[in-house]
């Protein structure tokens, strides 16, 4: 029989409520060398956050418009405003704010090859083991590449 998500997947879990600053969530990942943090609510997974979700958060700043009058550029006021107002919300973003909530997940019995085949079909890298209602660990791409380098 082969591997489980059990056997390969990693137990230090790295945990964060959805109120954490989008910037203490970077400097956690950078911390502990990792790629994604696991969101909890009232001790359940609640969502995921990713390096990319926090490269590319759902916060869109738009830049203000500017006038070319007379050889100078006058900014319009109205966009100055809410530029400034978009601008402290993306500074000011949560992990609630950028986390993936309907994350894909793999119970402790899924076979390696099926948690492969989900991570490529789902474009995910990473994704939560579950034991009935708890989270138990993650795997991670690099983790199932490694199973396979020590299965040959």
């Amino acid at each position: 029989m082969g591997l489980l998500a059990r056997d390969i997947m990693t137990t230090d879990l790295v945990t964060v409520s959805e109120d954490m600053p989008v910037r203490e969530a970077a400097k956690l990942m950078a911390e502990r060398g990792i790629g994604a943090l696991l969101v909890l609510r009232d001790g359940r997974l609640a969502g995921i956050v990713t390096e990319g979700d926090l490269i590319m958060q759902d916060v869109k700043v738009q830049f203000p418009t500017y006038i070319h009058l007379l050889d100078g550029f006058i900014m319009y006021p109205p966009a100055a405003a809410r530029f400034e107002t978009e601008l402290k919300k993306a500074v000011g973003a949560t992990v609630g704010d950028v986390m993936t909530r309907k994350v894909v997940t793999v119970s402790v019995d899924t076979p390696v090859e099926d948690v492969a085949t989900l991570m490529v079909d789902r474009d995910v890298s990473r994704v939560p083991v579950m034991d009935e209602d708890a989270v138990v660990g993650i795997i991670s791409k690099s983790d199932i590449v490694r199973s396979l380098a020590a299965e040959g």
